[in-house]
């Protein structure tokens, strides 16, 4: 019994270090709404200024932001609010009409009505 109870001492701590590891460089893709080469500096400067977020590319055609990010330090809503704050919609959080209207006219992307 008594090595069972030392084996768990033991044992408990690595696997919580292993849980801790695995949030470090969680990955994540979602839409983001734009246009153009400048849409794209705009939106991954933007994600790279949350804390946490390692690597941001954002793909023109197919408008999809993929990310790699530490998730103790950030949240997708966090990270979305930040893409959102530079005009740019997105699946949680959707740009104010004052800051998508600055857009350059060529950035000016179609936008969904809300229900």
């Amino acid at each position: 019994m008594k090595k069972v109870i030392i084996l768990w001492v033991f044992l408990l701590p690595l696997a919580l270090q292993a849980q801790e590891k695995k949030n470090k460089n969680a990955k994540a893709t979602f839409e983001v709404s734009g246009n153009c080469e400048m849409c794209k500096k705009r939106i991954e400067k933007a994600a790279l200024t949350v804390k946490g977020v390692k690597m941001a590319t954002w793909d023109i055609p197919s408008n999809v932001m993929s990310v790699i990010y530490d998730s103790n330090k950030a949240s997708l809503k966090t990270l979305q609010g930040e893409i959102a704050k530079v005009g740019h919609d997105t699946p949680l959080v959707k740009a104010k009409d004052v800051v998508y209207d600055e857009l350059p006219q060529c950035c000016l992307y179609e936008r969904m009505l809300e229900e």
